[in-house]
Parts: C-alpha cells; structure tokens; sequence
C-alpha cells in the first residue's frame, strides 16, 4: 500500500525533515515536495534552499517553489503529480483549491494539541504560558485555519527548565511517528475523523513580532523566566543594558524581595548579572549584547565594563 499511495509533502524548515524522512524510510512513495522559494541570506545575499529543498534534492524527489499558490502553472503541475494525499507541515496556509485536490484530502501535523494553541507559533507560546504539556495533532485541511477534524494526536511533557528549542525538537520527532501513524491508518482505510471541540477559552498561538520580545520587568519572576525559555533561541527575549540591546538566551531565577526598582541590573562584575523583578531576580546565564557574539555571564563580565 505504500508503494501504492502518491504523497505531495509540503513543509521548509528543519521541523518538517523529520516528517519527510520517516515517510522516505518507510518507504512511501514521494511523487512531490512543495516548499519555499529560495531567499537571499547572508552577507553575499546568495539563494538560500529550505531545509526541506536540499532534502528532496538529495533524495531524488521533484520539487515545486511557487511564489503564489493559486499561480494557474503551479496548480497544473501539482495536478499532474496526481497525488492521492498531500501532507503538510510547517508550511503556509493553503487555499481550498489546493487541500481539496487530493481524492484522500490534505493532512496537517501542527505542534500543539488541538483546539489550544491555533496559530503560528505553538511551540513558544506554549512555554511562554508555563504549560506543563504540549504535544503534536494530525488532523484533516479546512477553510478556517486549524480548525480540520483531528485524526490522532499525541502528548509532550514539557520540562520546568526546558527552552521552545528544545521542546520544537521533541515534537519535532513525536510528531514524523504520529505522521506515519495517521499515514498508514488513511492508507488502509482504518481511521476515524473526531471533530474539534467548541472551547470558549482556548489558548492562541500567533505570531511572534519583536515588541513581545521585550521583558517587562513589572511581571513576576516567574512569568519573566517563562518568556526567556519560550523565546530560546529564537527569537530571543531581550532587554536593554546600559541603552545597548541585551538578548537572554539562558536564565535562572530567584524568588524575594529585591530592593531594587524592576529592571535594574545588580552584577558582582565577576561572576554573576541579575534583574530585579517585584518578586525576585531573573539570573542571566547566557546572553548576546549588541555587537558581541554569544557568550555565558561570565565571559561576559570578563569583557565588559560594568558601571
């Protein structure tokens, strides 16, 4: 049934690899990956392929880069590959003209279990609120953004001290054996579609923009340190130091009563830097001032003047 079944996949970063690789593995037959246009990076601007481009280009599997999917060239060349399922994973939204193509419709893995946590940004938002729990959801392609029937789903701890790098690595992979999971079930006919249920109070995950990036040290240490681990490492939490821009890869916290006013910074010079919260102080560990590279605190020290 695998040689069988004709799959499109349709992803562009690292977190769709591991879906596309497992499918590869188990030996599905990949008529077509979908996946971003290439983008100048760098200093020399030269085209940068996604992740999921070099993939398919060492493995032998065609690849489609529309800038717009309703382009009427892209839509002929996505039928011609006469796909019987398209998956997809970390990919834009699709129009209906494209989910509704396949005669077994168009899956998703989305990083959150749903209906909590719709939206761009699952993996953060889900540390950045203190959750204990995330997880990864299959589920069928819709007109209204993650809101398709759920077909399987599977729970992930998220640990007290653990970054969204960290947790967007664990679903990373929890999610390519659910996807092969919902796969295999679609292709023997062995599934059943659970509808979303209605909650009033949901949690949203949209889009991370740079202002929300910013700590409020008016919030309590706790939520403080939650922002610093659901922005780690990327796209980092930051604050200001001495009016150069201070980016917080690692931190630890202490709860008290500081004497100092929130945000102030309290440092020894040598081995230790700190913020005053209302309820303690948000220890820095691992930090990126303005201009400098990456370092731990007390490199940082080492190097810096401290008035």
């Amino acid at each position: 049934m695998a040689d069988n079944l004709r799959i499109v996949f349709m992803g562009t970063p690292d977190f769709a690899v591991a879906s596309l690789d497992i499918l590869v593995k188990n030996n599905y037959n990949i008529v077509g990956v979908v996946t971003a246009p290439d983008k100048p990076a760098g200093r020399g601007l030269q085209l940068n392929e996604s992740a999921v481009k070099k993939y398919a280009v060492a493995h032998n599997i065609p690849v489609l880069q529309p800038e717009k999917l309703k382009n009427e060239t892209f839509l002929e060349e996505l039928r011609a590959l006469k796909a019987d399922l398209q998956v997809v994973v970390a990919f834009r939204m699709l129009p209906e003209v494209v989910w509704d193509m396949p005669r077994l419709g168009t899956i998703n893995v989305h990083a959150s279990l749903l209906p909590d946590y719709r939206g761009a940004a699952p993996i953060n938002w889900a540390v950045i609120n203190g959750e204990k729990q995330s997880g990864v959801t299959t589920f069928k392609l819709q007109h209204a953004i993650d809101t398709g029937n759920i077909l399987f789903s599977a729970a992930v701890p998220i640990r007290d001290d653990e970054t969204a790098g960290e947790l967007h690595d664990d679903l990373m992979h929890t999610g390519a054996s659910l996807l092969l999971q919902t796969v295999e079930a679609l292709a023997s006919g062995n599934v059943q579609e659970m509808p979303q249920p209605e909650v009033a109070d949901a949690k949203h995950a949209p889009k991370i923009f740079k202002e929300d990036c910013q700590v409020n040290w008016e919030k309590p240490v706790d939520a403080v340190y939650n922002l610093v681990r659901g922005l780690s490492p990327y796209p980092t939490a930051w604050t200001l130091l001495h009016d150069k821009t201070l980016k917080i890869f690692k931190a630890g916290k202490e709860h008290g009563q500081p004497k100092e006013a929130p945000g102030t910074p309290v440092s020894d010079k040598r081995t230790f830097l700190k913020f005053a919260t209302p309820d303690g102080y948000l220890q820095v560990l691992e930090l990126q001032l303005e201009g400098k590279k990456r370092m731990g605190v007390e490199e940082f020290l080492r190097g810096y003047r401290f008035e």
